[in-house]
């Protein structure tokens, strides 16, 4: 009988480490998206621009077009967020040996310097669930992510995935003890 209520007892506590997991991949995935959208911006020639507007000729014979710089331009966020999730196969797990925690780091450099990846996971069920977590937040929150990212604005990672989806919220609701 003892042996039932430490199983029921162990039964309660693996949904908490598996919702647990499941936001520490989330968040995971949220402050990777955000950190490689803003580099991919930062990369865009600042000189690069857009035209944005109608192209229709007004009654006085002049276009309502405006140019404006390309890289955080909702066509160039629109093109970025098709294809930024591919870059988490470039991301691996490293678990906090004090709280279990699971953090996910980018294991090829953007360029090409040697990187310390001493207690990183790189594995495809890590690189697949990081990808498949990514894509779900960027269905999710397209809109947001673009308004957030059109502007530059300062601390995005914090405000998009901890303030605004709460995709990272956890650290708000541990016991002190975990932390």
């Amino acid at each position: 009988l003892p042996a039932l209520g430490l199983a029921l007892a162990m039964a309660a506590l693996l949904p908490a480490a598996g919702a647990r997991r499941s936001q520490d991949l989330h968040c995971g995935a949220c402050r990777a998206l955000v950190d490689e959208l803003e580099w991919e911006i930062a990369q865009v020639d600042p000189r690069k621009t857009i035209q944005m507007g109608s192209f229709r000729i007004n009654p006085d014979g002049s276009q309502s077009v405006v140019e404006v710089p390309y890289a955080r331009s909702e066509a160039h966020l629109t093109e970025l967020l098709e294809r930024v999730c591919e870059k988490m196969k470039e991301y691996g797990e490293k678990v906090d040996p004090a709280t279990h925690r699971k953090s996910y780091v980018r294991v090829i450099s953007h360029d090409g310097t040697k990187m310390d990846l001493s207690g990183v996971k790189i594995d495809g069920d890590v690189a697949s669930s990081l990808k498949f977590a990514c894509e779900s937040i960027v269905e999710e929150y397209e809109d947001e992510l673009i308004e957030f990212l059109s502007h530059e604005a300062d601390n995005v990672k914090d405000r998009l995935c901890s303030k605004r989806t709460d995709l990272c919220d956890h650290a708000l609701h541990i016991p002190h003890d975990e932390l």
